[in-house]
C-alpha cells in the first residue's frame, strides 16, 4: 500500500532497478515538502529491458502479471495504484516503454483532497541512491525556483560509500538541506 506520494515514485524507480537498469533517471518538480500546496510531478527513466505491448497495455489491471518478477504473488498493485492516484487526484500519468527501457511520468494536484500526502522527498532520494543494480542514479530536483541535481557516481566518490553509516547521516543532511528555500 503507498501512503505518500514518494511512496509511490520510489516503487516506480525500484521497478526499474529491477529490471536490469544500468541507469535510472529520477526528476521531480514542485510543491515543497512541508507546504504541500500547487503541483508534484515526476518522471522516472531507465535503460532496462523494456515493457511489451503487451505489458503496457495491461499496465493498469493488478491481476495481470508474468509472475517472473515476484513468482508467489499473483497481482501487481505498484502502476494500478499510481494511475489511480494521479487520475483522482487531478493529475496525469503516462507510460511510455519501446523494448528498451522505460519511462514513466506522473502529476498530482497537492491541493486536491484525494491526493496523498507527499512524503519524504530527501528520504526517498536516498533509498533511491542505495537501490542494488543500476551503476548510475541520476536525481534532479526542481523546487522554490531552483534546480539541482545529484550523482549516484559522484556521491559515492566523495562519500567513499554510501552504505557506510556516517556517510549515510552526511548524505541525509545534505538532501535535507537542498530543500530548505535558500534566501
Amino acid at each position: 500500500m503507498h501512503f505518500f506520494l514518494t511512496d509511490i515514485i520510489m516503487d516506480i524507480a525500484q521497478n526499474g532497478a529491477e529490471s536490469g537498469a544500468s541507469l535510472i533517471e529520477l526528476h521531480v518538480a514542485g510543491s515543497e515538502c512541508l507546504k504541500e500546496k500547487g503541483e508534484l510531478s515526476f518522471t522516472v527513466k531507465d535503460n532496462g529491458k523494456g515493457m511489451t505491448e503487451e505489458e503496457l497495455k495491461n499496465a493498469g489491471n493488478p491481476f495481470v502479471n508474468n509472475g517472473k518478477k515476484h513468482p508467489h504473488r499473483k497481482a501487481g498493485f505498484g502502476l494500478p495504484f499510481f494511475i489511480q492516484t494521479a487520475e483522482v487526484s487531478g493529475g496525469e500519468w503516462k507510460i511510455k516503454s519501446t523494448g528498451k527501457g522505460t519511462t514513466i511520468t506522473g502529476s498530482f494536484n497537492c491541493e486536491n483532497v484525494d491526493t496523498p500526502p507527499i512524503g519524504d522527498i530527501p528520504g526517498m532520494f536516498r533509498t533511491v541512491l542505495l537501490f542494488e543494480g543500476p551503476g548510475e542514479v541520476v536525481i534532479s530536483r526542481t523546487v522554490n525556483g531552483r534546480s539541482y541535481v545529484l550523482k549516484k557516481t559522484e556521491l559515492n566518490d566523495v562519500l567513499s560509500d554510501l552504505g557506510n553509516s556516517s556517510s549515510l547521516i552526511l548524505l541525509d543532511k545534505y538532501l535535507r538541506g537542498m530543500e530548505i528555500p535558500h534566501s
